[in-house]
């Protein structure tokens, strides 16, 4: 390395380290680590009488609790003390330029800063059910057989990035469309923040492209809505659901699930009456795996409703429901005359469509989880 070079290398490394450092300086500020600090020592010393053993539920999950915390103070610490190391490498960099010096700040400027990137997602990531799986769904809407294809590369673009993020995905039920793509899909998506970051995409989300099914090649405008749902355990021996309530239909499951589907009359369709919800399970290997899965996924969005009905944060079962078409979309992704994809909610947008249709929409989930997170503040 020559002077000019040192000098550029050192310069670009302390003003990325001060970065990072303020990052995280905001980081403990948002999560009052001394706070968190005594929280934690208050709960092992719960945990450290012998009395609360007698509480076995309640030892559990003051026991889970504390772990959690603990680890997420264990973690703030882990990178407060690269953070350090990093200080001492930049200063015996000035002192003695060598690049290996350089290659260990680069890698660890790398490294820190996607570490802090995570903790800052899990800070946002706080509401009660942000950790969970999630249910999630997509129904084509207006636009014909163009919504349909739309709604199927949705599906693809949300099973690539559950991909990148290593999460298990498990398609529970797709439903054809009349000539191409599908007219909806229901699948599981299981991982840490599964449900926290998937709550970010509910809504309707708008295509404009040139139609590969019109003859003319006109430009067509479709549109698709996303749910998503957290998946709840069960205890099958304490649901109350009336029988009277379902309505349970069995089918023949289709091939598009893939080829474990089984092809007997095994899937099942669950209509919860008083509500109109319906959800469906093809994917199992047999008639009552279906209805278990199916029932759980029912579950899940009952309580869903109820904990949104408590909160009084969206409208009630009985009030109207915005429709899958124009003036509703959360997302507009443009193919043509132009290539963009632009949040309506955080005006968030890129130029690389492509990238966003293979799954890489993060920076549209932490936009929207800081607009939320800010509207709560």
């Amino acid at each position: 390395m020559d002077a000019n070079q040192i000098s550029r290398e050192l310069t670009e490394a302390k003003d990325e380290f001060k970065n990072l450092l303020t990052r995280f300086n905001d980081l403990s500020k948002a999560l009052n680590i001394n706070s968190l600090k005594e929280r934690v020592q208050t709960l092992d010393n719960i945990l450290q009488d012998p009395l609360i053993w007698k509480d076995n539920e309640k030892a559990r999950t003051i026991s889970e609790q504390y772990g959690k915390l603990k680890n997420h103070l264990e973690g703030h610490d882990q990178v407060a003390k690269k953070l350090s190391d990093l200080e001492v490498l930049i200063e015996l960099a000035q002192e003695q330029p060598e690049y290996e010096v350089f290659l260990e700040i680069s890698t660890l400027l790398k490294e820190l800063s996607n570490t802090i990137m995570a903790l800052e997602l899990e800070n946002l990531l706080s509401d009660e059910f942000d950790q969970m799986d999630a249910i999630c769904e997509i129904h084509a809407g207006a636009g014909g057989t163009d919504a349909q294809d739309w709604a199927e590369m949705l599906l693809k673009m949300y099973l690539r990035w559950a991909q990148k993020k290593g999460f298990k995905v498990e398609i529970d039920e797709i439903t054809p469309g009349q000539e191409a793509g599908i007219l909806s899909a229901t699948f599981i998506v299981s991982g840490k923040y599964a449900y926290g970051y998937l709550s970010c995409e509910k809504g309707v989300h708008r295509l404009v492209r040139i139609s590969p099914f019109d003859s003319a090649h006109r430009r067509h405008t479709s549109f698709a809505s996303v749910d998503a749902t957290p998946l709840l355990e069960m205890d099958f021996s304490k649901i109350e659901i009336p029988d009277d309530e379902l309505r349970i239909d069995t089918y023949r499951s289709s091939g598009a699930g893939g080829q474990h589907v089984n092809v007997t009359d095994s899937a099942v369709r669950i209509t919860h009456i008083p509500t109109g919800i319906v959800v469906s399970c093809q994917n199992e290997r047999s008639q009552f795996q279906n209805k278990q899965r199916a029932m759980q996924i029912l579950y899940s969005k009952l309580a869903e409703l109820k904990r949104q009905e408590m909160q009084k944060k969206l409208m009630q079962i009985s009030g109207p429901q915005a429709d899958i078409s124009w003036g509703n979309q959360i997302r507009s992704y443009v193919l043509a005359p132009y290539q963009l994809v632009k949040d309506s909610r955080t005006n968030v947008e890129t130029g690389n469509v492509e990238a966003v249709l293979d799954g890489e929409i993060d920076e549209f989930i932490q936009a929207e989880l800081i607009r939320q997170r800010s509207k709560q503040a």
